[in-house]
């Protein structure tokens, strides 16, 4: 299991490797701009949300473009700020959508698929209320389309946390970490190992209209918990290319307790888990360091496991710069890169427990998952089964 896991540490330094090269190899001569739709389903106000929303504003973009909001009641608090953006920016095309109709499960692709019959434009760009990007993020994302063959853009992201203070948990370092040095690591791995990706990240879907609907549209996608990755998935097996764009997004991570940790990391691995089946049951081996301090134990301390585990440390850290520091720019890696072996130890964790259960939590309610698609726990008993 170390050697597999050193393995795939390789494999994630080669993806790294490639995924820059690409980048810097790749001329991008800023001349395609379309007219561009950013849907928002918005929820609630998180203290660090408008700073993300604001951010949406200040685009420097050649083409038009508009953000079009939606919230399930008017009475949701998230109005407040959107008039708030309103004013601030009034050159911006803002408009707020009311969506009356609970399509399924999932409210954001309920809300989602009422907000793109709003859309004016012939692509449309969909983002989480809490990602921060730079002015030059609608240009980097959309000239990725000048290759006809393109269907959907996705862009990888950094978790930032609350600068200091108390406020700034371990729960929540974890988790930002984990984010640069495992889940982008495995996504560039994949991109490499697979040719590309076929696959979207919540961080940016970024879609022709066209290609959208030749994969389905989003009223399919209502019962859904991974809905960015089905999205992807789908465009991809449409007959477009999923590109993975270098431009890099912030999300805010929150102010997790442990309880909040452990419901988001499970809802992430049981996603995943039923998204890609396959590709989960191998996620085990990737955490090479674990394996390693095991093998010491395992092998009675024999001198030869510290030398395994002195190399599967020198990788694991490799990764963790590479990609955490030299493809993401995220300095938050180099503070908690002590944290790396603590890290890697709830995700091996998270991962077997993953395979124990198929409930997960998301907004504070509980769910049952079943082949990517959630339904209410009611009275913690779950649904019965469908039968054809």
């Amino acid at each position: 299991m170390t050697l597999a896991g050193l393995a795939y540490l390789l494999l994630a330094l080669w993806g790294a490797r490639d995924f820059v090269h690409y980048w810097r190899a790749r001329k991008l001569e800023g001349g395609f701009a379309p007219d561009v739709t950013i849907l928002k389903p918005v929820k609630g106000v998180d203290p660090r949300m408008y700073a993300g929303l604001a951010s949406h504003c200040r685009q420097q973009y050649a083409g038009r473009f508009e953000i079009v909001f939606g919230v399930s009641r008017l009475d949701d608090p998230a109005v407040g700020e959107i008039e708030r953006l309103r004013a601030e920016f009034p050159e911006c095309a803002i408009h707020l959508v009311e969506c009356r109709e609970r399509l399924g499960t999932s409210g954001k692709v309920s809300n989602l698929v009422q907000m793109l019959r709003e859309a004016r434009y012939d692509y449309v760009l969909i983002n989480d209320s809490d990602i921060r990007v730079s002015p030059l993020y609608l240009s980097r994302v959309m000239e990725c389309f000048a290759d006809g063959r393109v269907g959907m853009v996705t862009a990888p992201y950094i978790g930032r946390t609350a600068e200091g203070g108390p406020a700034m948990t371990v729960w929540a370092r974890l988790e930002a970490l984990g984010i640069s040095t495992d889940f982008l690591p495995g996504v560039l791995a994949a991109r490499r190992l697979e040719g590309g990706i076929r696959f979207g990240l919540g961080s940016t879907l970024a879609m022709s209209k066209a290609a959208l609907a030749k994969a389905g549209g989003l009223e399919p996608l209502v019962e859904y918990l991974a809905d960015d990755y089905e999205m992807g998935e789908r465009i991809a097996e449409a007959g477009y290319r999923v590109e993975l764009c270098g431009e890099v997004v912030e999300t805010m991570v929150p102010t997790y307790k442990f309880g909040g940790f452990r419901d988001h990391q499970m809802r992430w691995a049981r996603s995943t888990r039923d998204s890609r089946k396959l590709g989960y049951m191998g996620l085990g081996i990737t955490y090479a360091l674990p394996w390693a301090m095991m093998t010491c134990v395992a092998s009675g301390f024999a001198l030869w496991s510290f030398s395994l585990l002195s190399v599967v440390a020198l990788a694991r850290v490799a990764v963790a710069l590479s990609v955490g520091v030299g493809v993401l720019r995220d300095g938050q890696v180099l503070r908690d890169l002590w944290l790396l072996p603590l890290r890697d130890f709830f995700g091996l964790g998270f991962w077997a427990w993953s395979f124990a259960g198929d409930t997960v939590v998301w907004r504070g309610e509980l769910f049952y998952l079943r082949d990517g698609r959630i339904s209410p726990v009611a009275g913690g008993v779950p649904p019965p089964i469908a039968r054809a």
